[in-house]
């Protein structure tokens, strides 16, 4: 009975000590700041699982076993091209891939980049539109399609441009490039430059224009033999820097006719018979497409027939470039297969809002902070190009953070990881990736010496009582 007695009352003071250890550490508790946590807008893609434990290191998750998405082949549309390419310039994503990274003589699209250029010094202020402009030799001896410049001719800069960029005029083309860089083979230099500033991997110019070398000339070719070439890739990465640097763009590429001088007798041809306005044109409202405002054709015996052509439909863009056509409507025939093929099966969807929450990264310990975490949050949006009326399925991620806490004060809006979402579509040779920036949703002030004494006290006994407890 002692015994027993003995135990009992052993028991009760254990009891008695843990209970005043817990009411001790209650208090302790209740002095510090309580955690203050944002409630982020939620994952806007489908449920996710979770394929780890470890929050502080890389985790990845995915939507499941839902069927991918899927796009037709484009082996159905039956190109008859050299080389095509599609992209939707906001997300740079490639729709479409016949040969596009092979180099070709682009002909008259090399024109793009004399445009770029010029109409670049002119946002920059280096060039005025009424700059006038006189004609130096090299352009008034420049052969091919020409408004007939003679030396010593004055035409303002916007006048000139608009013969390039609608008849695409061999010798206005040669006099801007003379009066931006003093001579054609200074300003091939900037169109090389600007080429690899763009990332261009096989475009290399010889002059302004596109011509072939020897229809150049004979005074003005550059020494070495080397032709103009350039992919359809980079041909459709030229035309989205012009698209997003000068929105402006069609102002010039839409113009249907113009009338250079006032006593031509017959005013130039848009030889871009895609245009949409061309629709109440006669000879070529078979070839008009819908939304179609730009950009650039080119032909010389050495490239065939070409043609790089935008067009927007319901807040999309899409870019086209098509290589090595047989004839000049063939050219306009096989872009409108190409453009088809993307209005037709893509849109652009935000498939993750910005501010989102990422699963098992939805917040970090702060050391030192008046509140003990902080709630992370995605820094900008995720958009992706998807199959039309699709919700983006599959997407995964990959998460990781800089560290497994971080120490106040912390501002709101720092940076502690990052996510990278991917999306792959069936039918398309790569997958979408974008990366985004994890960041705190709040600011996170540094506790006073007092509360940080009092949370030191709490978690020394919070540590002492699971180890009690781990006794039992």
């Amino acid at each position: 009975m002692v015994d027993k007695s003995v135990k009992k009352n052993k028991r009760q003071r254990i009891q008695r000590t843990l209970a005043s250890l817990m009411l001790f550490n209650i208090l302790c508790f209740s002095v510090a700041p309580a955690v203050s946590l944002a409630a982020p807008n939620e994952l806007a893609t489908a449920d996710t699982t979770k394929a780890g434990e470890d929050k502080a290191t890389t985790e990845k998750a995915t939507t499941g076993k839902t069927k991918p998405d899927k796009v037709p082949s484009v082996d159905q549309l039956g190109l008859e091209v050299s080389s095509a390419v599609l992209i939707e310039p906001s997300t740079g994503e490639i729709l479409l891939s016949i040969n596009a990274d092979q180099a070709l003589p682009p002909a008259s699209m090399t024109k793009m980049m004399t445009e770029y250029i010029v109409a670049e010094k002119v946002k920059q202020g280096e060039l005025s539109w009424d700059d006038k402009v006189t004609v130096g030799e090299n352009a008034a001896k420049t052969v091919g399609s020409r408004i007939f410049l003679a030396e010593g001719d004055q035409h303002t800069v916007e006048e000139l441009y608009i013969a390039m960029a609608v008849g695409s005029a061999n010798d206005a083309t040669v006099a801007l490039a003379e009066r931006v860089a003093g001579s054609e083979a200074e300003f091939v230099t900037m169109m090389n430059d600007t080429a690899k500033r763009m990332g261009l991997k096989t475009a290399h110019f010889i002059n302004s224009t596109g011509l072939s070398r020897a229809d150049m000339p004979e005074k003005f070719r550059p020494t070495d033999d080397k032709e103009t070439v350039m992919s359809a890739m980079d041909t459709a990465l030229l035309a989205k820097y012009i698209v997003e640097d000068h929105p402006d763009f069609s102002r010039f590429t839409a113009i249907q006719s113009h009338k250079f001088r006032p006593r031509d007798t017959n005013p130039i041809i848009n030889y871009n018979w895609m245009l949409e306005a061309n629709k109440d044109i006669t000879n070529f409202k078979a070839y008009a497409y819908e939304g179609l405002d730009g950009l650039k054709t080119g032909h010389t015996k050495a490239a065939g027939y070409c043609f790089a052509g935008t067009a927007e439909r319901d807040g999309m863009r899409l870019i086209s470039v098509v290589m090595g056509t047989k004839s000049e409507g063939a050219r306009f025939k096989e872009t409108r297969k190409v453009l088809d093929y993307g209005f037709d099966n893509f849109e652009v969807k935000e498939v993750q809002a910005a501010g989102a929450t990422v699963e098992g990264f939805d917040k970090i310990e702060v050391k030192k902070g008046k509140a003990k975490e902080v709630s992370l949050v995605t820094d900008k949006a995720i958009t992706f190009v998807v199959p039309k009326g699709s919700i983006g399925k599959n997407i995964t991620f990959e998460a990781k953070l800089d560290s497994a806490n971080i120490t106040g004060p912390v501002a709101k809006g720092t940076k502690v990881g990052a996510v990278t979402y991917t999306y792959k579509i069936e039918g398309m040779k790569d997958a979408q990736t974008e990366t985004v920036n994890l960041i705190t949703a709040e600011e996170v002030e540094k506790a006073g010496w007092f509360s940080l004494f009092l949370r030191a006290i709490g978690d020394f006994f919070a540590d002492l009582f699971d180890s009690i407890k781990n006794l039992f």
